[in-house]
């Protein structure tokens, strides 16, 4: 096995059992490691403190699989980890075999998060439940190397009957990785996957699209934008395929416009409205660039009641934290405009370039342009299927915000 030993005094991050290894803490790697195999950690002293998964086109030049130095990097490492996060997932009422329903008291839901990479201590793979039909994405070098092992615990762990694969994030590109995606295991008749969660249907189109098809760590969100948007006009700005509008609109709300760029994402967007048994008269969809139609509406004198704002990723590292807070700060004044007074904004950032703090100084900046007083009621963030490791701050990525104009 390779040797990477680290500069004196750059090991701290690891004793403190943070599990990415940079390139500037690297001072020699003795052996010649192929991208995605383990090598051994040592600090300068030449004392163990970890295997890790060599990335050599990465900034982040390892990232750590084990600190135990008794703990060999194989086949049964895999499946204790996956085990491990499997029943994770039961403490919280999800299913612990993609095979079952998955529906019980408290999730309540087919659907779910069942490896988030680092914090369930898997650095870089993602793998989502969609029924019997699992989504992976191998994104760093690591989980790369060892995938076709992966894939075949994964089935023998959850029960699944296939996996397609979305290993087509832009964070690929970063690992030296080109993007790829199809089908690893089984069979796919359909790209669309119905799945339901709170009593709610919806189709999954898990060939394209972003992330693996669906925004799985907002559910709870979901459910507390029904309880908020009853007798309620409702604007939802980037909606994808739906989700909060879907939610908004079983809640209750008087009115509901969805507004996403995406024709593609629009269309199986009022495909679920009908799978819920929605009119047309009581959710309209326009495709249109969210900026552009922010500043319409507020040109039109429009305005709504509860204004849900969910983006994509504007910054996923935070070198393009700057570029990006312009951007949380553009929608988020428009839309503290467009609000009525009494009325809620539910704004989110998933980027990971902007931590929480961060992001609540952005908002704030926004209403004091748009010249309004608002306060901040409640803070969202992801679900438990989504954990945080303690020692992996970094997996806190999504924020969202509760704030109600005066």
């Amino acid at each position: 096995m390779a040797v990477l030993f680290l500069k004196p005094e750059r090991e701290k991050s690891l004793l403190r059992r943070h599990p990415w290894i940079f390139s500037g803490a690297v001072q020699r790697v003795v052996g010649d490691p192929r991208p995605g195999e383990t090598v051994e950690v040592r600090d300068a002293q030449g004392q163990f403190l970890a295997r890790a998964a060599w990335s050599p086109h990465s900034q982040i030049r390892a990232r750590v699989w084990t600190f135990d130095p008794d703990e060999a990097v194989d086949v049964d490492f895999f499946r204790r980890r996956i085990r491990a996060a499997l029943h994770r997932r039961t403490l919280f009422g999800f299913a612990p075999s993609c095979a079952e329903s998955g529906v019980t008291d408290k999730a309540e839901t087919n659907a779910f998060r069942l490896i988030h990479a680092e914090s369930d201590a898997l650095p870089g793979l993602v793998v989502d439940c969609y029924g019997s039909v699992l989504v992976l994405q191998a994104l760093t070098a690591g989980s790369e190397f060892w995938r076709e092992t992966l894939a075949d615990l994964l089935l023998e762990l959850t029960g699944a009957t296939t996996i397609y694969e979305r290993s087509d994030a832009d964070v690929r590109e970063l690992e030296g990785l080109p993007p790829r995606s199809g089908l690893l295991r089984g069979t796919l008749d359909s790209p669309l996957i119905p799945i339901h969660e709170h009593g709610l249907k919806f189709l999954v189109n898990v060939e394209v699209g972003h992330k693996t098809g669906f925004y799985l760590d907002q559910r709870a969100n979901r459910k507390r934008v029904a309880e908020l948007a009853r007798g309620r006009e409702v604007l939802n700005c980037f909606c994808y395929t739906g989700g909060f509008s879907i939610y908004a609109a079983a809640g209750g709300a008087k009115s509901l416009l969805s507004v996403d760029t995406s024709s593609e994402a629009l269309a199986l967007g009022q495909e679920n409205a009908r799978l819920n048994g929605l009119s047309s008269e009581q959710a309209h969809w326009l495709e249109a660039d969210v900026f552009t139609a922010l500043r319409k509406f507020r040109d039109q004198n429009r305005a709504w009641d509860l204004i849900i704002l969910d983006p994509p990723k504007f910054a996923p590292t935070a070198s393009q934290a700057e570029k990006a807070a312009r951007g949380y700060k553009d929608i988020n004044r428009l839309a503290f405009k467009l609000l009525r007074p009494g009325g809620i904004l539910v704004t989110f950032s998933c980027s990971g370039g902007i931590d929480a703090a961060l992001f609540q100084k952005i908002v704030a900046s926004a209403a004091l342009d748009a010249g309004v007083d608002a306060q901040i009621v409640e803070h969202l963030s992801q679900g438990p299927d989504h954990p945080v490791a303690l020692h992996f701050p970094e997996g806190a990525y999504l924020k969202g915000l509760v704030c109600v104009k005066s």
